[in-house]
């Protein structure tokens, strides 16, 4: 007896191009329109929540003042000139501090990066150091330069260099092996090494870094000017709670805000103007 196996039907699977790829340039348009849309609707809403809350009644306006109070308050400081002294001077101090210590993290971390016996000697140290709360070395940075500019400088200082340094030097070390055996088969010098092999890979994971510590900044120099400045967002935000002036305390945290988001924005834009063979970052509506 034969047995007759059933009738076999292939199957095909069609797939018709769809809006995303008949029209890309329109999709992206449209979905980045969506969500410019929607980051600006929840902070909108929120504030417009908020001063519902305080004109109903619903807080109290003396602890949590309106937004359109805070907004007419800073209006009336940026106009007569009482507000920038103190924007200028938190921002003197990032930018100083930034600078310091983000060229002594890369340049520290490209050397453990790159040399074993460099990262076997001072990786123990550092890491050490890197649990300290960074607060904690204000009374030292007062010892050492007293009062005046430079402990604030060297607070965001040490604090970049622990973030820049961490990045720079795992970037380094994450370099593929078969980039580095490329450029010895070409017989690339250590400079050459570092210009074409080095650099070009491990950058936009250090711009990441920086990017981080750019708001890291902002948070740390607010909070030392708070305990040992007599100007800045951080002595007006915490003087202005002191003497119960919440609409001015507002005023400062709205700047902080602003001078944070403002920072952080410039460094991402330098960086994707060094490194534009890396992929855009996904998390800001790249689709």
């Amino acid at each position: 007896m034969t047995t007759v196996a059933p009738e076999t039907r292939a199957s095909v699977l069609v797939r018709r191009p769809g809006p995303r790829e008949l029209h890309p340039v329109r999709t992206h348009r449209r979905r980045r329109t969506l969500e410019l849309s929607l980051a600006a609707a929840v902070p909108l809403l929120l504030v417009l929540l908020w001063q519902l809350a305080a004109v109903r009644g619903w807080i109290d306006d003396r602890v949590y003042p309106a937004p359109a109070t805070i907004l007419a308050d800073g209006w009336d400081r940026a106009a007569a000139g009482d507000l920038w002294p103190d924007v200028w001077a938190t921002l003197r101090r990032v930018l100083a501090g930034y600078a310091v210590g983000t060229a002594a993290g890369y340049l520290l971390g490209l050397l453990m990066g790159s040399l074993s016996l460099v990262r076997a000697a001072l990786e123990p140290l550092l890491d050490a150091l890197y649990v300290v709360p960074k607060l904690a070395l204000l009374p030292v940075f007062l010892n050492m330069f007293g009062l005046g500019e430079g402990p604030q400088v060297a607070l965001v200082a040490a604090t970049v260099f622990f973030f820049v340094w961490i990045s720079t030097m795992s970037a380094v070390m994450a370099v593929p092996d078969g980039h580095r055996d490329a450029g010895r088969v070409f017989g690339a010098s250590p400079w050459q090494m570092f210009r074409h092999v080095l650099l070009p890979a491990s950058l936009p994971a250090v711009l990441v870094g920086a990017r981080i510590a750019a708001g890291v900044a902002v948070l740390v120099i607010v909070a030392s000017e708070q305990i040992a400045a007599t100007d800045g967002l951080g002595h007006l935000i915490f003087d202005s709670r002191a003497l119960f002036q919440n609409d001015v305390m507002f005023v400062g945290i709205v700047c902080v805000a602003v001078l944070g988001v403002l920072f952080s924005e410039l460094v991402r834009l330098v960086g994707r103007l060094l490194t534009p063979w890396a992929p855009r970052d996904r998390g800001r509506g790249q689709s």
